[in-house]
């Protein structure tokens, strides 16, 4: 295996069989090397293919600058976090994880602290992904010796998140934002404090999750039943749920200029009842 180029010390490219450039790590591999000469197979500590090609020029301009023990410790949470979610995170998570925890050690140790003004909602609506934070939190003290504080767990859930939608961090951002103002609505619409243990809950999250990722790439859902006869006997038999939806669909057509069609409320309206009832059943 040739070197294609030296990007430092620690991290040279490669071409494969189908001259497709290869991100190759380990530690001393490219030492009084260059371009042409054959790699140490022994030295190699990780490879990086990538099918996107701006992702993959990212990550080398990235790699070529960032220590390793930031490179080997981000690797490290993408893989605990790849196992615990069941899926391959985008490849755009090494650069943005990276990058990010490199900075966030960075802040710290100048005494820079930046609050995440999501942290609370973060924590409730990605519980999974904000365990494998407090993981992360772990990993980067044992490996880097920093002890980061919790807002930094929320930062990196988001990254997270944005890696399993494949998505832009405004977006995940965005989402987040109205999941968080439509659960307020609900809560001032019945003056109750919802259940964030019952299966209603979690369902009702799901729900909005995929609402708002609608809502957030402008993607409507058409109307089916063309007569609509089962919205409106929703809305006959659930008339309070059906007013909250629609005070959604208000909030929606005023923040971003989304109206909901009759099918979005009519799904809007059943978890609302559902929620507002704690009903934890199959059905």
């Amino acid at each position: 295996m040739k070197i294609a180029k030296v990007l430092n010390n620690n991290v040279v490219t490669v071409l494969d069989a189908s001259q497709k450039e290869q991100v190759v790590m380990g530690r001393g591999i490219a030492f009084k090397k260059q371009a042409g000469d054959e790699i140490d197979e022994d030295k190699i500590e990780k490879v990086f293919s990538l099918d996107n090609k701006e992702v993959s020029q990212k990550l080398m301009a990235l790699l070529s600058d960032i220590p390793m023990e930031y490179v080997e410790c981000s690797d490290e949470v993408i893989r605990y976090a790849e196992t615990v979610l069941g899926e391959k995170l985008h490849d755009s998570i090494y650069i943005s994880l990276t990058d990010h925890i490199h900075f966030a050690i960075d802040r710290h140790r100048q005494g820079l602290q930046i609050k995440n003004a999501l942290l609370w909602e973060i924590k409730r609506m990605y519980r999974r992904e904000f365990s494998i934070g407090l993981k992360a939190l772990q990993i980067i003290e044992e490996r880097l010796g920093v002890l980061l504080p919790e807002d930094e767990c929320a930062f990196i859930t988001m990254h997270l998140v944005n890696a399993q939608m494949n998505g832009e961090m405004r977006e995940t951002v965005s989402i987040t934002n109205i999941v968080k103002d439509i659960l307020n609505i609900v809560r001032r619409s019945f003056l109750i404090e919802l259940d964030e243990e019952s299966l209603g809950y979690f369902r009702f999250l799901t729900h909005l999750k995929f609402f708002a990722q609608r809502v957030v790439q402008g993607t409507p859902i058409e109307d089916r039943d063309k007569d609509h006869a089962l919205h409106e006997l929703v809305s006959k038999q659930y008339p309070e749920a059906h007013a909250c939806a629609i005070k959604i669909s208000d909030y929606t057509r005023k923040i971003y200029k989304r109206v909901l069609s009759k099918e979005e409320i009519l799904y809007m309206t059943i978890h609302i009842e559902r929620i507002i009832r704690n009903d934890d059943s199959t059905e």
